[in-house]
């Protein structure tokens, strides 16, 4: 019994055990705005509202995952979901309205989670301070805002008001340093919040009683009693406990005890040893506890207690951290271990033992020494006694899994820092948390001082080992950070001793503990004054479907409601890389419950060859597979979970082939390349070499990238019955390439397939063409059952099959004057193309398109290669393999400045391309605007200030660096395959006045269809109100390009803009004739004349195609030109860094919509920074991913954006080759992230400067944590060197 307020106030509900709360929203009452992101708990899509009735603490409202969340444990709970705080039909909640109005939701998928954790902390707190909203949203993804826009929307509801630096502005046309308020949106339009007005609590639920629910195979059983619990234990001993339920994907528990209603284990109690907390506390009741008293109490006795608050803002979000519980919380482990915790355990025959929460309490990976018959009771945490500190390193500080924890503490002889008692233990070096002992040993009796410091490095380097192949890898990085992390707290303690402590060590522990709350800025140039209200082109128009996403009634394809006789379809993949199918068993998954068929090769009626351009890979494996995740068929059952769990039972023999290669460098030792081998050349390169002063000579590897489009891979297929007639709802960027697939393996014209594309949750590229695989076998099965099907991918699922952005190497000879001209350039690049050529030959030629990025060369050559390997496909990602080409040349043109010694700024100016000059694939730059961006980017980021801030910073601190760089692009736009430069359109006019808009481009958060609504309503001069966009599909407008290659505005606007024309053309005689008239009277006068009110559109770019033999043509339409200026600071002892501050000028044309361009830069941008900082696919040497949801693999989070950020769109840059003189906004912002790469390089050099090193050095990409202490070398490195490559395997390879 439970209230879900969205639905209807006391709902019954038949609970179904292992059913989440997610799932039973969606399928059971058909609510679909609460979305399934990860079904992990950890990209926040899925949030709702829980509230409940604890006699101890009263009502609670907290914010919680409903993909983790059973549906058992919500009885007397009340839910509240984002479709039951308002809607457009009623009325938008503030929290709603705010987000859509500050343009803070683009593709949506993620704004309900968004808005209901908000609206969650607004119930507890309705007047939050900044820091509260940002550690609301520490369990909350986004892949398209890049944040700024959701922060700055919600920081309305503070009592902080905007000022100048968090307002957005524009720049007058005729002054050029006028700069006024005139913000994206206007605050004062906002619904003001009424607390009052909130959804009561239902008082019937304010009671608790024990509960038994048996479900398919699970028993829930909920005692309301200490007495009650026991009694269970007793008869189910091998019974799981559950209480938050933050682990449940993918697990089968036949006997569940759920005692989080229990008040002895509610319990709190203020003891003289320090505070007990009952088993079943959560983390975030925990934290407020430990806060209040540290307020209250003297600092010495709350050692422990900061610490352990401190952790606990890094752990998990606050979704998790609101159900997860005392017990298993994995932030108190190593602090257990140190601060020699109490818990008191229960015997089931009454008696009690008290034991001691030290090393021994945990014997085994997520094991307790807890006995079948105990019941942990309660937790003693005590007041500090002595000197005590924790710490966590981990890739992404908000929400992230730790790679090393550490908790270390010391007590002082009377009177004297001599060590009487030292503790250290350590997290993530071995399977448990282990004990420095012998080091701890060896310090006792000496003096807290440098010597002392010496021998606990030296020990800790030799006692804390790990063995080359040890599991999760970054076994080099882990052993430093133990010595680290050990001087860390030496410092601490020194600056706790000492009445005076030096700046650098009292400077390094004040900087590294201070969390700013972010400010932005964004600049753009006003409409022309004059231009009419009722034209919107060129302002912050909100996206169409915001209000729509904010309160979850955007449907996208999973949210259609479930056909009669519908089934569902799971995949059934390889395991092996490389291997031959000897045999495939379905016997034990055909006799499942639920089970009606299963899918192969053989029930392909077509072909089983499929490809978006080369027909190189088959639909479903027939004898071979390639890949771990090659797709060999699929399940198909009555529903999801009985179809995931006859998958698995599918057996499967292989016979495993050789060579497996998996990484670059075993393509080019096996020589397993695609072709065309690719080569761009222009000059004499020899001559070029022969009159430099300096040759230099690198190479640099970047990692590929995964998509983590919120919305995974979705299809609905439902067969029409007649003429092997197929519709598809499809989330796709390639509605007629998904087409032609299908119909190819149907067996049936493409005019028999109908694809429709209504909105996506994020695409990037990854939807463009390995979307179309899901789409076919989904439709091989639709067809084969005569039944709609329908397939979501799980994120591991999508994951592992769908592959992401190609993993680049490059070789490079450089030769450059003194002055740091460069004039001859030898670059070869390699690619991790996948087990298919996909579109992999054409992202090289784009990587060989832009591997000079924005620097005029007189002699140079490019060469490319696609390595063919045994891994899932790799594919397009946002930048096409431009951000890897220009990557690696930003790598050498560092190099170049770090051989003369000059600042890389002067050295980047000095080679930038100018006005009228040559490209190396001939193409002569025209309209340049590079310089100009380049000078004004230095001019708002105050640039000269800052890198003699820079310089002064460093300096002073010996342990953390700063850094400083400003990194410029050019990026070419158009398809570099000709016959996708093209676009349709179809518009209709009826005969009340409104418009209906179709065109060949898709939504995916970035605001076409809005764009295009603009374009429209300008042609025909009408409010864009009248004019609708419902969906895109294959059967309105025909044969379209991929939404991709940033050409979709210039492409479909233009296409709109000549349907709207023609439409015009045929009312001009009407208008002529009543030129009083409205829009509806020209309409009708024409109607009733028989003028036909539709019109197809079309466009494409002309004066376009290049020939690689003959070095000879015009592969761009035009360029889109940006610099980005960005500083950092590094801990040079952990490798963590901070986005301090970015400045972007970016040449968006005559924006047709500042606020969605502006949104496009940020987001771009953000994912850049994922790009190349945070995000890390790592394989086995077998090509196993492990990196399959967001547990391991971590996209930037709201933390992780610039505390100091600028966007500023170019001004007076009119662009005659696309659409009212705009420009592609897509792609281009994404490789300006690499200023901040480089400002961590720059820092880098900083550090290594202090150690005496100087000079070029190699810095692959992303530049992690691991990356950057590695190279920041230092006295603690020498102490951990790496194992020699070839003498170990190891756990995870450079693919």
């Amino acid at each position: 019994r439970f209230d879900l307020s969205s639905w209807s106030a006391g709902l019954v509900c038949t609970a179904r055990q292992r059913m989440v709360l997610e799932r039973s929203q969606r399928i059971g009452l058909g609510l679909t705005g609460t979305k399934l992101g990860c079904a992990e708990g950890g990209c926040g899509a899925c949030t709702v509202m829980l509230s409940k009735y604890q006699p101890h603490l009263r009502r609670v409202h907290h914010s919680v995952n409903g993909c983790l969340a059973p549906l058992c444990s919500l009885h007397h709970c009340a839910v509240t979901t984002v479709e039951g705080i308002g809607s457009v039909a009623g009325k938008l909640h503030p929290v709603q309205e705010r987000i859509a109005k500050s343009h803070g939701s683009q593709c949506g998928f993620c704004t309900p989670g968004i808005v209901m954790s908000m609206y969650s902390l607004l119930r507890n707190n309705p007047t939050p301070r900044m820091a509260d909203i940002e550690e609301a949203f520490q369990g909350n993804l986004c892949r398209c805002t890049g944040y700024r826009p959701i922060l700055e929307g919600y920081k309305t509801f503070t009592k902080v008001r905007p000022h100048k630096h968090t307002l957005s502005v524009m720049q007058h046309p005729e002054d050029e340093t006028s700069v006024f308020p005139a913000p994206l949106y206007n605050p004062a339009d906002f619904l003001p919040l009424d607390p009052t007005q909130e959804i009561i609590f239902p008082p019937e639920l304010m009671s608790s009683q024990q509960l038994r629910f048996r479900g398919e195979r699970v028993l829930w059983l909920q005692p309301a009693s200490l007495d009650q619990l026991l009694e269970l234990k007793t008869q189910y001993p091998n019974a799981k406990m559950v209480v938050g339920n933050t682990e449940f994907k993918n697990l089968l528990y036949p006997v569940i005890l759920a005692p989080a209603y229990i008040p002895e284990l509610n319990a709190i109690q203020h003891t003289d040893e320090g505070i007990v907390f009952g088993a079943s506390c959560s983390l975030t009741l925990l934290g407020d506890v430990l806060k209040e008293a540290v307020g209250k109490l003297p600092s010495y006795q709350t050692e422990v207690f900061t610490s352990i608050q401190e952790q606990l803002r890094w752990f998990a979000g606050l979704q998790i951290r609101n159900v997860a519980h005392i017990k298993v919380s994995s932030p108190l482990r190593p602090s257990v271990c140190r601060c020699l915790f109490l818990a008191v355990c229960l015997f089931l025959g009454g008696g009690e033992r008290v034991v001691v929460m030290d090393e021994k309490f945990f014997p085994g990976y997520r094991r307790t020494i807890l006995t079948p018959e105990e019941v942990l009771l309660c937790v003693l945490i005590p007041y500090t006694k002595k000197y005590f500190a924790a710490y966590k390193q981990s890739p992404r500080r908000e929400d992230d899994i730790s790679i090393v924890t550490s908790g270390m503490s010391v007590t002082f002889a009377e009177g004297s820092t001599v060590v009487k008692h030292l503790a250290l233990s350590y997290g993530g070096m071995a399977a448990t948390t282990v004990m420095a002992k012998n080091t701890a040993s060896r310090l006792l009796g000496k003096q807290w001082g440098e010597e002392l410091l010496q021998d606990a490095c030296s020990s800790l380097a030799e006692e804390m080992t790990l063995h080359p192949s040890a599991p999760g890898g970054m076994v080099t990085y882990r052993r430093t950070l133990t010595l680290s992390l050990f001087y860390k707290f030496y410092l601490t303690v020194q600056q706790k001793l000492a009445s005076e402590v030096r700046n650098t060590h009292h400077n390094y522990l004040h900087n590294m503990l201070l969390l700013t709350s972010p400010s932005s800025v964004q600049i753009f140039q006003a409409v022309p004054d004059g231009q009419k209200e009722e034209d919107v082109v060129g302002r912050p128009m909100m996206h169409l479907s915001a209000m729509k996403q904010a309160t979850g009634e955007a449907v996208y394809c999973d949210d259609i409601p479930l056909y009669e006789n519908e089934l569902y379809l799971c995949l059934i993949t390889s395991t092996k890389a490389h291997a031959r199918i000897q045999s495939i068993d379905t016997s034990e998954a055909e006799s499942m419950p639920g089970v009606v068929t299963c899918v192969f090769a053989k029930d392909i009626p077509g072909s089983n060859m499929t490809g978006p351009i080369i027909y190189d890979e088959t639909v479903l494996a027939v004898d071979t597979v390639t890949c771990v995740g090659h797709i060999i068929g699929a399940v198909v059952a009555d529903t999801q979970a009985h179809a995931q769990r006859a998958a698995k039972a599918v057996k499967i023999t292989y016979q495993e082939l050789q060579p497996v290669i998996i990484t670059i460098q075993d393509a080019i030792t096996h020589q397993s390349f695609f072709q065309p081998v690719r080569t761009i050349q222009r000059g004499d390169l020899d001559q070029g070499f022969t009159q430099a002063d300096h040759i230099l000579e690198g190479e640099m590897h970047m990692g590929g990238q995964e998509h983590f489009y919120l919305e995974t891979n979705v299809t609905v297929a439902i067969p029409r019955g007649e003429d092997g007639e197929m519709e598809l709802f499809v989330s796709t960027q390639s509605a007629t390439k998904t087409q032609s697939l299908v119909a190819k393996a149907l067996g049936v014209p493409a005019s028999r397939v109908v694809i429709r594309v209504k909105r996506m949750g994020g695409g990037f590229g990854g939807k463009e063409s390995r979307s179309t695989t899901l789409s076919t076998v989904v439709a091989v099965a639709a067809q084969k059952l005569k039944r709609p099907v329908r397939c979501m991918l799980d994120r591991d699922e999508d994951m592992l099959v769908t592959g992401g952005r190609h993993p680049f190497y490059g070789r490079y000879k450089v030769g450059f004057m003194k002055s740091g001209k460069v004039v001859a350039l030898e670059v070869t690049y390699y690619n991790n193309a996948g087990n298919s050529i996909d579109l992999s030959l054409s992202i090289m030629e784009r990587a060989l398109f832009h591997m000079e990025n924005s620097y005029s060369i007189a002699n140079i050559r490019g060469r490319g290669y696609v390595c063919k390997t045994h891994l899932p496909s790799n594919t397009a990602f946002r930048g096409f393999g431009g951000p890897q080409g220009m990557l690696i040349a930003e790598s050498w043109m560092s190099d170049v400045a770090l051989s003369l010694g000059l600042p890389a700024e002067q050295v980047r100016r000095l080679n930038m391309y100018m006005q009228g000059e040559r490209t190396p694939y001939s193409q002569i730059l025209d309209h340049i605007t590079l310089d100009r961006c380049w000078d004004q980017c230095l001019e708002i980021s105050s640039f000269n200030q800052r890198r003699a801030g820079v310089e002064t910073y460093n300096r002073d601190h010996r342990w953390t660096k700063r850094g400083l760089s400003v990194v410029p692009t050019k990026f070419g736009i158009s398809f570099t395959a000709l016959f996708l430069n093209q676009a349709g359109a179809l518009a209709h006019i009826y005969t009340d006045g409104s418009v209906l808009l179709t065109h060949g481009g898709t939504e995916m958060g970035q605001g076409l269809h809005t764009k295009m609504v603009q374009v429209a309503s300008r042609t025909l001069g009408i409010p864009s109100s009248k004019i609708h966009i419902t969906e895109t599909s294959t059967n309105t407008v025909p044969n379209t390009s991929p939404t991709a290659a940033s050409a979709s505005s210039d492409l479909n606007g233009a296409a709109v803009h000549n349907a709207c024309e023609i439409l015009l053309h045929r009312l001009e005689p009407y208008k002529t004739k009543n030129p009083k008239g409205c829009w509806e009277d020209w309409v009708n006068a024409a109607y009733f004349d028989r003028v036909n009110l539709s019109a197809n559109g079309f466009y494409k770019y002309v004066n376009l195609g290049y020939d690689f033999e003959t070095n000879t043509g015009r592969p761009f339409n035009y360029f889109s030109y940006g610099v980005a200026c960005s500083e950092v600071e590094i801990d040079c002892l952990t490798g963590s860094h901070k986005n301090m501050h970015t400045s972007i000028v970016i040449d968006v044309g005559n924006s047709l919509n500042p606020a969605l361009d502006i949104g496009q830069v940020e987001g771009g941008f953000m994912q850049g920074v994922g790009l190349y900082t945070l995000e890390e696919l790592k394989y086995s040497p077998e090509g196993y991913l492990f990196t399959r949801g967001p547990g391991m693999y971590k996209i930037p989070a709201f933390g992780d954006i610039p505390t100091d950020l600028t966007v500023s769109l170019l001004r007076d840059a009119p662009n005659d080759k696309a659409i009212f003189s705009s420009k592609a906004i897509g792609e281009p912002p994404l490789f300006l992230a690499a200023s901040v790469f480089f400002a961590i390089k720059d820092a880098i050099t900083a550090a290594r400067k202090e150690s005496g090193l100087s000079g070029p050095f190699r810095l692959d990409s992303p530049a992690t944590p691991e990356r950057i202490r590695n190279t920041c070398e230092d006295r603690f490195t020498k102490l951990c060197p790496p194992a020699e490559p070839g003498t170990f395997t190891p756990w995870a390879v450079v693919v």
